[in-house]
C-alpha cells in the first residue's frame, strides 16, 4: 500500500511531501463537491421540465383535442342511446376535463418533487462540513526524541527543508 504521492505507508516522509498530498486531497474533495452539486443540479432540473412538460401537455391536450373529441364522443354517445345531443356534449367535456386534471395532478406531483430536491443545500451543507473538520484539524503531536537523536533530527529537517 502506498501514499497518494506514491511513497510506501509508514515511511517518513517530508513536510513539502505531506503538504503535497494534502493539497492534493483537497483539490479532489473539492472537485468531488462541485461533480456531486452537478448532478444534484440536473437532477432538480429534469424534474422540473418533466413538471413543466406535463403542464404543456395538459393545455395542448385541452386546446387541440376538445373540438374533435367533443364530437366524437357526443356523436358516440348519442349512437349508444337516446339521450339529447346536448347532454352528450357535455358529457363529452367532462371526459375532456378529467384527462387535463389528471396531467395537472402529474405536473405538480413533478413540481413538488424538484422543489423538495434542494440539490444546492445538500452541497453547501457538505462543504460547510469539510470546511468546519479542516478548521478543526490539529497536527498529530511528535514523538520526544532522545536527547543523543536531537542533532540527527535537526540535520534531517534541514536537508529535507532545502
Amino acid at each position: 500500500m502506498s501514499a497518494p504521492d506514491g511513497s510506501p505507508v509508514g515511511a517518513e516522509r517530508s513536510i513539502g511531501q505531506l503538504f503535497a498530498s494534502a493539497t492534493t486531497e483537497l483539490s479532489a474533495l473539492v472537485h468531488d463537491e462541485i461533480a456531486l452539486a452537478k448532478a444534484q443540479l440536473k437532477q432538480d432540473v429534469k424534474r422540473g421540465a418533466v413538471s413543466g412538460g406535463a403542464f404543456s401537455v395538459a393545455g395542448a391536450v385541452l386546446v387541440f383535442s376538445l373540438p374533435m373529441l367533443n364530437f366524437a364522443l357526443a356523436y358516440g354517445i348519442r349512437t349508444w342511446s337516446d339521450w339529447n345531443l346536448a347532454i352528450c356534449f357535455l358529457l363529452s367535456f367532462a371526459a375532456n376535463v378529467l384527462i387535463a386534471l389528471v396531467l395537472v395532478l402529474i405536473g405538480v406531483v413533478f413540481a413538488k418533487k424538484a422543489q423538495k430536491g434542494k440539490g444546492p443545500q445538500k452541497v453547501a451543507a457538505s462543504v460547510k462540513e469539510s470546511a468546519g473538520v479542516l478548521q478543526n484539524a490539529k497536527p498529530h503531536p511528535r514523538p520526544e526524541l532522545p536527547q543523543e537523536r536531537v542533532p540527527e533530527a535537526i540535520e534531517a529537517v534541514a536537508r529535507s527543508s532545502s
